[in-house]
């Protein structure tokens, strides 16, 4: 069981959402739900809750807006749930700071263990002192990574990152100069198995870049038939 935790579902089916209440709070979760994007947004700000699990085809306001205005104000992991499968529609909720995706119909124990996981690896900084490392800020050049509040700053300034994009940054920026395959990043900042045909790792290492680079400085360099290094200066 893992209890304290407090879990959005936002959908406007009311059957997916009662599906998903009975197999999280078996596990000790509170639950939360809303029937369309504004109450989403509502809940969100309000009740603040640790994780979301946003539907896309919401009445009013749909899921990508919502999403958009999730990123703008925080940064709690987000779960997008939809029957539109395609490629495309993936890539667009994680471009948009999605941390995951999930499809229509889903088996609900599956659902159930990428919210875990999730909720695992994004609040691990924050279970106690006794885990957190000793050094709660890591520095590569111009970036500082400030663990405890899980921030990027880059000369001083705010980066906004995703919490995907948070655990991979962490793992470059302890690691400057090495070698990281697609698999090792995707299991650092998903904390699933790797799949060959999973395009995750380049769209999140395409949006860091374009988050990190704007100073024309390369931070994150591909390396050829191996993987991404992040370099020392």
């Amino acid at each position: 069981m893992e209890a304290g935790y407090r879990i959005l579902i936002a959908d406007d089916e009311a059957e997916i959402r009662d599906v998903l209440r009975l197999y999280l709070e078996k596990e000790g979760y509170e639950v939360l739900e809303a029937e369309d994007g504004s109450e989403a947004l509502r809940l969100i700000r309000q009740m603040k809750p640790d994780l979301a699990i946003l539907d896309i085809m919401m009445p009013g306001i749909d899921g990508y807006r919502v999403l958009r205005k999730v990123r703008e104000e925080n940064n709690l992991p987000v779960i997008m749930l939809s029957a539109k499968g395609s490629d495309s529609d993936k890539i667009l909720g994680l471009d948009l700071g999605a941390d995951d995706y999930i499809t229509k119909p889903f088996v609900p124990l599956e659902a159930v263990a990428r919210v875990k996981s999730h909720l695992r690896r994004f609040y691990a900084l924050g279970a106690g002192e006794a885990q957190r490392s000793e050094n709660a800020v890591l520095e590569v050049g111009n970036l500082r990574l400030e663990l405890d509040s899980c921030m990027l700053l880059r000369d001083g300034e705010k980066v906004e990152l995703t919490s995907v994009e948070f655990k991979i940054m962490k793992l470059f920026m302890e690691n400057p100069g090495r070698v990281f395959t697609k698999q090792q990043i995707f299991e650092a900042g998903w904390g699933e198995a790797y799949m060959v045909s999973d395009n995750n790792v380049m769209v999140c290492i395409s949006k860091l870049r374009a988050k990190l680079e704007h100073d024309g400085r390369g931070y994150i360099r591909t390396i050829r038939g191996l993987g991404y290094r992040m370099e020392k200066e």
